[in-house]
């Protein structure tokens, strides 16, 4: 090519230092290397977080001055991680990239900057300050009232747009995230605008059956010039005039992490009340997984009959999709199972409570086993899972705009689930080893083929759905490329936020919980750090503080129409938050084995006498209690092994709910 130039970023380790050329090599995840070239007016910018802060404490050479070859001496270190922005020049055979921007990604001593105890937690706070600023102005306590003012759409800098429509799922994901907050920070103003987040949720969106037995969520509320108009329907274009399951679903996600903080039980009855709804309404009654297959679930229900079979629902007539069967795991199964086992020391109410854990735990047995049955397809040079289908389990390759298409992220979401659902039974296998040796091996050979389905995910996305240049992780592609390519893309090879947490999470639980070698193992965590990287350094908005939905290969931000919002459907303080959080354990847990403390304040008039403590599905073994703090006293005895924490009556009435901290020491 004649004069051809290309402005791109890269992503490698440094594997040669020419000081004198001004120039250094990089590898990238593709194998190839790469020189780039220093000049006078190239950058060398420590990445920062959402606080602003330069953290560059390089070191000065000896007789340092900034030219070029010097700044190469300073900063550039062997074997180090480094992202570089530049131009590539070609010119006939001549090649060349200059850069523009080198990140550091690496403290002087070689410490990761997002692996530092306090990485995450500022950001988790920072986000949070960002969607409390600018929703309700000028307060750090909040009334339910003033989630009155809440707004789903935000605009790009985080201003309400025109559309003052209120979404009762992406206010359920906002609760999650502001209660993660309180979880890792502590923060008192965090958890008041969660509970009156929780409180009005409840008040405007909740609509029980007339038993009172099943809660349904409406989908929306939309001010108008004299009222106000609530949708029970979904107001997305892919599911307008339904009940689609997932809005359900994400309903319940921030009730459950807060409910994991406050142990409030009227939060818990509507968690209860919804999931009931689940198994009488979107059940398939005739599931092949035997009768009462709770977790087998129809999309969507017609309004007019509550019914999956209704001609009204068009192509999501008799239809089951990822989001009907693998996300009750993450939006809140998890959770409410980790706060109910093993079951709360309670006054009454001990039968129902059990009844109800068995129930969930019959979810997370059927849906993580529809999940390594079902998506996974038949055609072994399909690399992707199927996402969805028809009753009867076939892939459903019609629907709209998914067709034939993977999405990246939900394959890397499967495979971060499934490893804290196997994390999960061998926990339980390894509990009831003497006591019924038969029910433990079950237990360890789902938890083996819930493994091996995540592995395998782990390592094709690894090759397929990464960007082997310059990191990050591409949106859509299609299953079976026709172009004569590895991949082909419908769309573009942008990247998507969500899509980078599902990474993230999905390669830091497999380098801490995979059952394969510790070389393999090793890879994971390169590339958890590789996609940290490009999320902090590309998807972090410094201006606003907040995130980009969506950015192009290089990581420039796409801001075109409704991707420039802060937020909207699909973005809504859930998953950047939910990144954050696990984020923060996961690197603790199994990376650099670091002390963290979780909050917690169990309201003053909650029925229950013991608090469940641990952060997530964990490997047996994986864990202690370190310490425990309750209001400002340290407790002077406890069992390190026992994470459901006993509450004394003295403890209840201090006059307010009592905070309790708990240091966790990963072993």
């Amino acid at each position: 090519m004649r004069q051809f130039t290309q402005s791109t970023t890269l992503m490698g380790y440094v594997t040669e230092i020419k000081e004198q050329d001004s120039a250094f090599s990089i590898k990238c995840r593709s194998g190839d290397e790469l020189l780039i070239h220093v000049a006078r007016e190239t950058r060398f910018q420590s990445m920062q977080n959402l606080d602003g802060i330069d953290r560059d404490r390089y070191p000065n050479p000896e007789d340092f001055t900034q030219n070029p070859s010097q700044l190469v001496k300073k900063y550039i270190h062997s074997d180090r991680l480094v992202a570089v922005e530049g131009v590539y020049l070609e010119d006939g055979e001549n090649r060349r990239l200059d850069a523009l921007n080198v990140h550091l990604l690496q403290t002087f001593d070689g410490e990761f900057l997002f692996e530092q105890t306090h990485w995450w937690l500022t950001q988790i706070a920072r986000l949070s300050d960002t969607w409390l600023g600018f929703l309700f102005p000028n307060k750090v306590t909040y009334e339910i009232d003033d989630f009155r003012l809440y707004q789903t759409n935000l605009n790009i800098v985080g201003l309400r747009t025109d559309d003052n429509l209120q979404e009762s799922s992406t206010l359920s994901r906002l609760i999650y995230g502001l209660s993660s907050a309180y979880l890792l920070t502590g923060s008192e103003s965090y958890l008041s605008a969660a509970r009156a987040g929780v409180q009005y949720q409840r008040e405007t969106f909740r609509s029980l059956t007339s038993d009172g037995k099943h809660c349904f969520w409406a989908s929306g509320k939309r001010r108008t010039e004299y009222s106000y108009q609530l949708y029970m329907t979904s107001q997305n274009d892919d599911d307008r005039g339904t009940i689609p399951l997932y809005e359900q679903i994400y309903a319940l996600a921030g009730l459950a992490q807060y409910y994991r903080i406050t142990l409030d039980w009227e939060v818990l009855d509507d968690i209860l009340r919804t999931i009931r709804t689940f198994n009488d309404f979107y059940l398939d009654f005739e599931s092949k997984y035997g009768k009462d297959a709770f977790g087998d679930y129809f999309s969507h229900l017609d309004y007019a009959t509550l019914s999956w079979d209704s001609e009204a629902l068009g192509d999501n007539q008799g239809r089951k999709n990822w989001n009907s069967i693998g996300d009750h795991i993450p939006a809140y199964l998890v959770n409410v199972m980790i706060a109910l086992e093993p079951l709360p020391i309670t006054d009454g109410n001990y039968e129902e409570m059990q009844k109800f854990l068995e129930t969930c735990k019959k979810i997370l047995r059927t849906t993580s086993t529809i999940i390594i049955e079902q998506f996974p397809d038949p055609d072994e040079n399909v690399p992707f899972v199927n996402e969805r289908f028809l009753r009867n389990w076939k892939p459903d390759h019609d629907w709209r705009w998914q067709r034939n298409r993977a999405v990246v992220g939900h394959n890397l979401k499967i495979a971060w689930n499934l490893t804290r659902v196997a994390n999960y039974y061998y926990f339980s296998a390894d509990k009831i080893a003497t006591e019924d040796c038969l029910e433990a091996a079950r237990a360890k050979k789902l938890a083996d083929d819930l493994m091996k389905l995540a592995d395998k995910l782990g390592t094709t996305m690894a090759d397929l759905g990464v960007d082997l240049f310059r990191g990050g992780i591409f949106d859509t592609l299609e299953r079976n490329p026709d172009n004569g390519f590895p991949i082909e893309f419908p769309w573009s090879n942008t990247k998507d936020f969500w899509q980078q947490e599902q990474a993230l999470l999905a390669y830091l639980i497999l380098h801490g919980c995979s059952n394969e070698s510790k070389e393999q193992k090793q890879e994971y965590l390169r590339l958890a750090q590789e996609t940290a990287a490009f999320w902090n350094l590309f998807f972090l908005d410094q201006d606003s503080k907040g995130i980009f939905f969506r950015v192009t290969e290089s990581g420039m931000p796409v801001i075109e129409g409704s991707y420039g919002n802060k937020g909207g459907h699909a973005i809504s303080g859930y998953h950047a938050f939910e990144l954050n959080y696990l984020a923060h354990i996961y690197i603790s847990s199994y990376v650099t084995k670091q002390p963290f403390c979780l909050y917690f304040k169990p309201n003053k008039n909650c029925r229950q006498r013991s608090l469940n403590v641990l952060p997530d599905f964990v490997r047996p073994n994986s864990l202690q209690v370190n310490r425990i703090n309750i209001d400002g006293g340290e407790r002077d005895s406890f069992d390190p092994d026992n994470f459901r924490i006993t509450l004394s009556e003295k403890e209840f009435q201090l006059g307010s709910e009592a905070e309790i901290v708990v240091e966790l020491k990963p072993l």
